[in-house]
């Protein structure tokens, strides 16, 4: 009987358990080892071993402890287990020999062990010379690829040559090609042979260009390399001939030698003196060539680009330095009256200063003992545009010191403040050692802008650095992470500015001498863009003097049509808007050839910034009024400047119920709902209203502008007016204005912010103010420009304040 040839697909079982294969596919034609560690996949191994041997192996989609079919893809391998070994930890090391693709054609078993219907795939054979071709151009460039890459052994080689079947061959190299396993997949579902092969051949396309960049990278690496050693001989040469020469002094040596004499010039003592000695003495030893040199040398070099020494006697006029402030800044009293103050001591100690002490000599003296008058920390706080930066120059003017400044808006990082520690890469000393290197005097004034914005974060609080920044009382010994030496701050002049107090913490607000900044009203808005605004705008915009003229009647128009902000920066942009125009219009007609005669001025007046502006903003009759019943005009305090409220209330036929709208805070509800009780106390008691009222309507209490949140309690009596106005059907006395909290007994309590409150009421055209009594003090804080023409009326009891607002 003559032997019989069986294709294989006849012999292999069209059932197979499935193992799934987390790393790459396994190709057709292939013997390697497999790690198996899945003790269900283990369990799938031992069954076939033990039966016919076959297994079929499908990569994983999604990569899972304990996959279903559904997380096999649908092509795999059938494989012969030749030989199984047990490992010790349970798992088994199997070598196998693969024979053939399938396709999952049907689902025996979803779980493990997962059992599937396959069926055999057979290649889409092509032969023509196009994959005669190809075999031999991937024949060619794989044996470029294994030249140059040792990782391919001498049986990869020979492997490659003697497979003589187009479609094995693809198969063999996209085994071996480091690419992507979904890329793999890709190639072991391509039946058609020539197809598969045009794959390959663009994966060893991009195997190729990946080998010439690691060439290219490796060549550089040598070459620097052969660089440094060869830097490295010639200066060990160079040293030699410079000894030979008696030039015994190198660049370092010179450096060296230049640190030193600038760090005795101090004469440091004590801890400073020891630690910049040892400092010094190490960056001696040092090879130039090692990554310590540069951070000792750029250590040294920060220490003596410091002003360790105390500064020098100070001469100024306090006649010179006021004329000077006045110059800058109309108006704030209170802030140069204070510097002033502050220049004044400063002389008087200057006369008769203590003992001196030596650059760096430890110290226990409080900040009154030291020589020279201690720095101030000023905080300026006000709305945004009243000019709290711009002073800050204008004090380094009138004191005749460096001025230096800094924002911490934002700031969530407190080595911003007080340096990062020399162990890291980079590190470098806080904005504080920084300004001091950059001004090179011991006593200039620091600005330190927007600090009610600091935030905090893992990275600390920026905040709580600031503490020993500026405290007086520890500021003379500052230690900065980077320097970790004491150094005396305390002659800094700090200025410190923000838009609120809220956000500050108060150990830091203790520490600092709060002067308010209120918001500018319209005569002062005209009296600061005449001296300041207009010439400035013009000169920025290309214009000169005698080009523009306005009347008061016109800047007054722009800060009550266009800027009625608490501060100037919108009056400064309009300014600029109109000259910008201006400037249009005169270079126009100069390229036209009908430029006007230069004299000629060009008259700002209403029409003309109407012009130029658009309709204003802010017409001249929108004013806050409460002409109606149900509505009171209060006053509040943003972070902006004061502002105006109207307390809108109507009521409405149904059951009974109190609402609220216009996001309003806890603690400004609170306050209508004790508004709400003493309201309807007073007009079922006082005023006859009908119980059964109350049982029959709905009120409703709104403060208009019901996107910006409201909060606090001063709107007490605003709202409970605005009730009683509401339930008694009248209204209130004309421009009137009112701000105090309500108790539930009737008492009118102390508010803040008095002065920004009257300068948005004064905006408001009010007529009268009703304040708490017990604010009385603040009226004196409000200049007397501001307080005219306004009548103000402290009361103690909410009858009083309907006596004033409800008569009758």
């Amino acid at each position: 009987m003559s032997d019989q040839v069986v294709p294989l697909d006849q012999i292999l079982p069209h059932k197979l358990p499935l193992v799934g294969l987390m790393g790459r596919p396994i190709f057709p034609g292939i013997f390697t080892p497999i790690m198996i560690g899945n003790p269900a996949d283990v369990k799938v191994i031992d069954e076939a071993a033990a039966g016919d041997g076959l297994i079929g192996l499908v990569m994983l989609q999604n990569e899972t402890e304990s996959p279903t079919i559904n997380d096999l893809y649908k092509v795999g391998t059938v494989a012969k287990i030749v030989k199984k070994i047990n490992l010790p930890d349970g798992g088994v090391n199997i070598f196998i020999s693969t024979l053939k693709r399938f396709r999952v054609r049907k689902t025996l078993s979803v779980e493990n062990p997962i059992v599937a219907a396959v069926a055999y795939l057979e290649d889409e054979e092509d032969a023509t010379s196009e994959v005669k071709a190809l075999t031999r151009a991937i024949i060619s460039e794989m044996k470029q690829i294994s030249e140059n890459n040792p990782l391919f052994s001498e049986e990869m080689r020979l492997n490659m040559i003697n497979i003589d079947h187009p479609g094995k061959i693809a198969d063999f190299i996209a085994s071996i090609l480091n690419i992507d396993k979904a890329e793999q997949q890709k190639v072991l579902e391509t039946l058609n042979v020539r197809k598969r092969m045009e794959q390959v051949l663009v994966f060893i396309k991009k195997e190729q260009d990946l080998l010439r960049i690691q060439k290219r990278i490796q060549k550089e690496i040598n070459e620097k390399i052969e660089k440094s050693q060869r830097d490295y001989f010639l200066r060990e040469e160079l040293k030699a001939i410079r000894i030979e020469l008696g030039e015994t002094k190198d660049a370092k040596t010179s450096e060296y030698q230049k640190l030193k004499e600038k760090l005795d010039s101090f004469h440091f003592e004590g801890e400073i003196q020891e630690i910049v000695g040892q400092e010094l003495e190490k960056f001696n030893l040092m090879e130039p060539n090692t990554a310590e040199f540069t951070v000792t040398r750029n250590y040294l070099d920060m220490i003596a680009g410091l002003p360790w020494n105390d500064p020098p006697p100070e001469t100024f006029n306090l006649g010179t330095a006021r004329e000077l402030l006045e110059e800058d800044h109309y108006g704030l009293k209170d802030v140069k009256d204070r510097i002033v103050e502050y220049l004044a001591v400063r002389k008087l100690r200057s006369a008769n200063p203590p003992k001196k002490a030596r650059a760096g000599a430890p110290t226990n003296a409080t900040a009154w003992d030291r020589e020279g008058p201690a720095g101030s920390i000023l905080c300026l706080v006000g709305p945004p545009g009243v000019g709290k930066t711009s002073i800050g120059r204008s004090v380094a003017r009138a004191l005749g010191k460096e001025f230096f400044r800094f924002s911490v808006g934002g700031m969530r990082d407190e080595a911003e403040i007080k340096g990062h520690r020399r162990t890291y890469i980079g590190a470098m000393p806080g904005k504080i050692i920084q300004g001091l290197k950059i001004v090179k005097t011991k006593d200039p004034v620091f600005m330190i802008d927007e600090i009610d914005k600091m935030g905090a974060s893992f990275q600390g609080d920026p905040a709580s650095a600031l503490l020993e920044v500026l405290d007086p009382e520890q500021n003379y010994a500052f230690r900065d992470h980077y320097l970790d030496l004491p150094f005396d701050i305390s002659h800094i002049f700090f200025i410190v500015t923000a838009n609120t107090l809220d956000t500050i913490p108060p150990p830091l607000l203790d520490r600092m001498e709060i002067i308010q900044l209120p918001g500018y009203i319209d005569t002062e808005k005209f009296e600061i863009a005449k001296h300041y605004l207009v010439p400035k705008s013009l000169t920025k915009n290309g214009l000169k003097k005698n080009q523009v003229v306005y009347t008061r009647d016109s800047l007054l128009y722009i800060a009550n049509g266009y800027a009625r902000e608490a501060g100037v920066r919108n009056f400064e942009k309009n300014l600029d808007k109109i000259h910008r125009k201006l400037a249009k219009q005169i270079v126009e007609n100069e390229e036209k050839g009908t430029a006007e005669d230069p004299m000629l001025r060009a008259q700002i007046d209403k029409k003309a910034i109407e012009k130029h502006l658009g309709k204003p903003i802010f017409p001249e009759g929108e004013l806050k009024r409460a002409d109606r019943p149900g509505m009171a005009v209060g006053l509040a305090w943003t972070s902006m400047g004061g502002d105006t409220l109207v307390i809108e209330a109507i009521s409405a036929s149904g059951k009974e119920g109190f609402t609220l709208t216009g996001q309003m805070g806890d603690v400004m509800k609170e306050s209508a709902a004790i508004a709400m009780t003493v309201a309807r106390k007073l007009a079922a008691e006082r005023y006859g209203c009908a119980v059964d009222w109350f049982e029959k309507n709905h009120v409703h209490l709104h403060i208009p502008e019901g996107a910006t949140p409201k909060d606090g309690p001063s709107a007490g009596i605003t709202m409970a007016t605005a009730l009683l106005s509401l339930f008694r059907g009248r209204t209130i006395t004309d421009r009137l204005a009112m701000t105090g909290e309500l108790s539930l007994t009737g008492q009118v309590l102390p508010i803040g912010g008095l002065k920004e409150k009257t300068i948005a009421a004064r905006r408001n055209k009010a007529r009268h103010i009703i304040i708490p009594k017990q604010n009385l003090r603040d009226l004196d804080e409000i200049p007397d420009h501001v307080k005219k023409g306004i009548e103000f009326h402290p009361v103690e009891r909410f009858d009083e304040v309907l006596a004033l607002a409800l008569p009758g």
